[in-house]
């Protein structure tokens, strides 16, 4: 049931197996339909999500009424929103399902007593940052580097199968360009 999170932990660090069912003891599986909120802004994130089978997003709402996709999440990656779920103070991000989803939760309440009786653990959320980070800094890079067709056939060559699950308006927000935009370089492409 809570296999693809304990193999994906066991990439970073080892757990026994009672130490794997005492860490299960503490998480809870959600499913999340589409366009289901996880968080809406204004809310406190309660959660760690690790997707263990569908898309999630976040997204922030700008002035302009338009939605703003900043992040995806796919089978094997987890998603939250850290500032909130740190200083538990109302998101300023959506996170909602691009399709039928479903979650492991790690609660915010119980992080602090498991890390303190799975100590490797906290080694592989600080190693899970870590990743997270350089990704976050990378896309940033590209997103000043490289022309918006170039971003496309970079993140495309990288992610073919994401890009054909994504809705196209949900992938060009991502990337910083409009859907119109996207669809010219498709027409482009093939």
């Amino acid at each position: 049931m809570y296999a693809p999170l304990l193999a994906h932990i066991a990439r970073y660090v080892t757990l026994t197996a009672a130490e794997a069912d005492l860490l299960i003891g503490y998480l809870r599986r959600q499913p999340v339909a589409r366009k289901e909120l996880l968080l809406a802004q204004g809310q406190v994130c309660p959660a760690n999500y690790f997707v263990l089978r569908g898309c999630l997003r976040t997204y922030l709402t700008t002035e302009k009424g338009t939605e703003q996709t900043i992040q995806f999440g796919i089978e094997g990656w987890w998603l939250t929103d850290y500032a909130s779920l740190d200083s538990r103070r109302a998101s300023e991000f959506f996170i909602q399902a691009v399709e039928d989803t479903e979650v492991v939760v790690f609660d915010q309440q119980v992080q602090e007593e498991v890390f303190g009786r799975l100590p490797q653990l906290e080694r592989y959320f600080r190693l899970i940052l870590q990743r997270a980070v350089a990704a976050s800094q990378f896309r940033v890079k590209l997103m000043f580097s490289l022309s918006g067709e170039q971003r496309y056939h970079h993140f495309n060559a990288l992610f073919p199968e994401f890009v054909q699950r994504v809705p196209q308006y949900m992938l060009a927000s991502y990337l910083g360009f409009t859907p119109e935009f996207l669809s010219k370089i498709r027409a482009r492409v093939g």
